[in-house]
């Protein structure tokens, strides 16, 4: 027997296969409703956002239904194996840039030209009044956060900031998106980045790095929102039908 390489999974990919065992094993049969997240959190002794990457990845692969308002159902497996396009969950995505792009914005306050503020106030025009989630919204968010890394005149920075927002780009981050990002987000995330440009206009490291982390904190919390304590306004094509796959 060949000697494998031992991979280790992130958390919630093993809370998210614990639940699959469960579904396999006939604990949770088909059409059955999943404890709410607070008590699964509390019973596998996880935090929430671990349980709700677990969930969304498992809707992704067609293992349960998300009913906003409601709760979360088990479905038929479907037969087509599943594919996870990344390991990264989106809170550790979030995390990472929450570290990283503080410490951009905080070297940009100082480094920032008048011609750096005007490509930021000019993407924060293009924002305005746009529907979210779509393509040209998350473009504009991307063309924000790059821009204010640009300032630093470092073209590996530039790449790193962006190579971090399009690792957002996967079936699982749009599936959340999907429930928790609408035009009340869009704007004020908007709002947020405005805090960010003005601290940076205002050459005020201090102020810039905080704004920018708590701009990346509110994303977090955004998605942190209980599904029974959200509108039960669901996604299109949750409306559309109870089954089937969003992305």
């Amino acid at each position: 027997m060949p000697i494998e390489t031992i991979v280790p999974r992130r958390l919630y990919r093993q809370v998210a296969e614990q639940l699959r065992q469960l579904f396999d094993s006939g604990e949770f049969a088909v059409g059955d409703r999943l404890p709410p997240e607070r008590e699964l959190a509390e019973r596998m002794g996880i935090s929430r956002p671990t349980v709700r990457e677990a969930l969304i990845a498992l809707e992704v692969e067609g293992r349960v239904r998300i009913r906003v308002g409601s709760g979360i159902y088990v479905t038929e497996p479907s037969r087509l194996p599943a594919n996870p396009t990344t390991d990264e969950g989106p809170f550790e995505l979030l995390r990472a840039r929450e570290f990283v792009e503080g410490a951009v914005a905080e070297e940009a306050a100082l480094l920032a030209t008048a011609a750096d503020i005007a490509a930021m106030d000019d993407i924060l025009v293009q924002m305005e009044g746009k529907a979210h989630p779509n393509h040209a919204t998350l473009t504009l968010d991307r063309a924000f956060h790059t821009a204010v890394a640009s300032t630093l005149g470092n073209a590996v920075l530039v790449r790193v900031i962006g190579d971090l927002f399009d690792q957002r780009m996967n079936p699982y981050f749009e599936r959340l998106s999907s429930y928790f990002e609408d035009p009340t987000t869009w704007n004020a995330a908007q709002e947020e980045h405005r805090l960010v440009r003005d601290a940076i206009a205002a050459r005020d490291p201090k102020a810039a790095k905080r704004a920018m982390q708590d701009h990346l904190r509110k994303s977090q919390d955004r998605f942190s929102v209980s599904f029974r304590e959200m509108s039960a306004v669901a996604p299109a094509e949750e409306r559309k039908a109870v089954s089937g796959h969003a992305h």
